[in-house]
């Protein structure tokens, strides 16, 4: 499978679609530098001053391990690839990546370091360090993000079967982090499970984004409006714009599986995304 990475545009995080005067894939296998690189997927961006940052998972060919790659922008079109900003001796994607007073954290995919780890640019964005462990286990794609005053995380504790989801709470980031009593939110599905993307304030609400793998990984991505959360319920339901992302022509046909979106100050929104082709070479 070759992952590229792509931009989105639309006027609600509900109505993206590829836009006319941007070709698509905006960053690929060939953009990275300084690792021999097999793909490059599951992006995340935050804008800090006057350009967009863009994280994502390399996966490294010698290695055969994703390490998180780096790339800025002015316009989230034209995108400057900067090298890799963060390397472990296990896999690393995913990088869910977000600002916390006044600081940079990222919570990655840490599926070998056996727990779920936040990590803490000490220079941001190309250097970062391991911040606190909060939840032990073997979880895929966690999504943290804030609500009514507290920390939230979804992730998938199935990920070679991308079929169950469970959400864990916090009042203070380093935690203690508890366990949802509705845990697993999501059990026996693949169609909506796995997350696929940071969750996302939108009309009030928020949205919460899934990768359907049916009939195989990475299909398209769902979307869910969170209909209540405390830390005693948890209700949602699927908007009827879903699946919001689905195959293409070209660089996606064969699936996509990710989405981040942001408003931008004029009230429209773009969206950092990827997708993939069936190809299988190094």
């Amino acid at each position: 499978m070759i992952w590229s990475i792509g931009l989105y545009r639309g006027s609600s995080p509900l109505t993206l679609a590829p836009p006319p005067d941007v070709t698509n894939p905006v960053i690929v296998r060939e953009h990275i530098t300084d690792v021999r690189t097999t793909f490059v997927a599951d992006p995340f961006m935050v804008r800090e001053s006057d350009e967009w940052v863009l994280f994502f998972e390399v996966l490294n060919s010698d290695t055969r391990r994703g390490e998180i790659g780096v790339a800025t922008s002015r316009d989230a079109t034209a995108w400057h690839y900067k090298g890799i900003a963060l390397r472990e001796p296990f896999h690393l994607s995913y990088p869910c990546v977000f600002r916390w007073e006044d600081e940079y954290y990222m919570v990655p995919e840490t599926l070998g370091l056996q727990c779920i780890q936040i990590y803490r640019a000490v220079q941001f964005p190309m250097r970062w360090e391991r911040f606190t462990s909060i939840i032990p286990g073997t979880f895929a794609d966690p999504t943290i993000f804030r609500h009514d005053g507290r920390w939230w995380m979804f992730a998938c504790n199935r990920p070679r079967n991308h079929d169950q989801v469970c959400l864990f709470h916090a009042a203070d980031l380093r935690g203690p982090w508890v366990e949802h009593p509705g845990n697993p939110l999501v059990s026996g599905d693949p169609r909506r499970a796995r997350p696929a993307g940071r969750v996302t304030q939108w009309n009030g609400g928020l949205l919460r984004f899934a990768q359907d793998c049916v009939p195989e990984y990475g299909t398209h991505v769902r979307a869910f409006e969170i209909m209540e959360l405390t830390p005693e319920t948890y209700r949602e339901r699927e908007i009827p714009e879903s699946p919001l992302l689905s195959p293409g022509a070209t660089w996606n046909q064969s699936g996509m599986h990710h989405i981040d979106p942001h408003q931008l100050p004029d009230g429209q929104w773009i969206a950092c995304v990827d997708g993939y082709e069936t190809r299988w070479f190094d």
